[in-house]
């Protein structure tokens, strides 16, 4: 009970500081795992970070652009995927399937447009295809872009992508 009213406490102050400043000098403040988490969409994907050890290196200096999927794109995965990979035993696995959805620097939707593939932090490829307005990543659709945060750039995509074997 004194955690809740202490959550409760801070998040009031949050609250407070936060209508005192402009949404987009807010989006600039913070990090790419600040800006995500605090969108409420991206529990899973927090907990992935987590898990991988990943936290500290998406509020490093960056800049990076990361192809967010949503929880929604987590619960697509079959049964059970998500806490298999959640293991400790599976971190490598699981670093690899979140470094796939980052790629280095800061690429706006702008910029994405005129690509046709990008190499990710784990090494390998993802594609790149504009279909009128819909710009797909492998096989995910880009469905928010442009988030902006102090170190780069999120776009929130419906699907998570998978790296190719090998």
């Amino acid at each position: 009970m004194k955690f809740e009213i202490a959550n409760m406490a801070i998040a009031a102050v949050a609250a407070i500081g936060l209508a005192t400043s402009s949404a987009s000098a807010r989006a600039a403040e913070k990090d790419i795992v600040d800006t995500a988490v605090s969108a409420g969409q991206f529990d899973t994907l927090a907990a992935a970070l987590g898990a991988a050890g990943l936290v500290d290196t998406l509020k490093g200096a960056g800049p990076f652009t990361v192809f967010a999927p949503t929880d929604e794109a987590f619960a697509k995965l079959p049964a059970g995927t998500v806490d298999n990979l959640l293991k400790p035993e599976n971190k490598d696995q699981l670093i690899a399937i979140l470094t796939y959805h980052v790629v280095p620097g800061s690429v706006m939707a702008s910029d994405v447009v005129k690509l046709t593939e990008a190499k990710t932090v784990n090494g390998k490829m993802v594609t790149v295809k504009v279909d009128g307005s819909n710009v797909m990543i492998n096989d995910a659709k880009v469905v928010t872009p442009d988030i902006a945060a102090s170190n780069g750039v999120i776009h929130v995509i419906d699907a998570v992508i998978l790296p190719p074997s090998g």
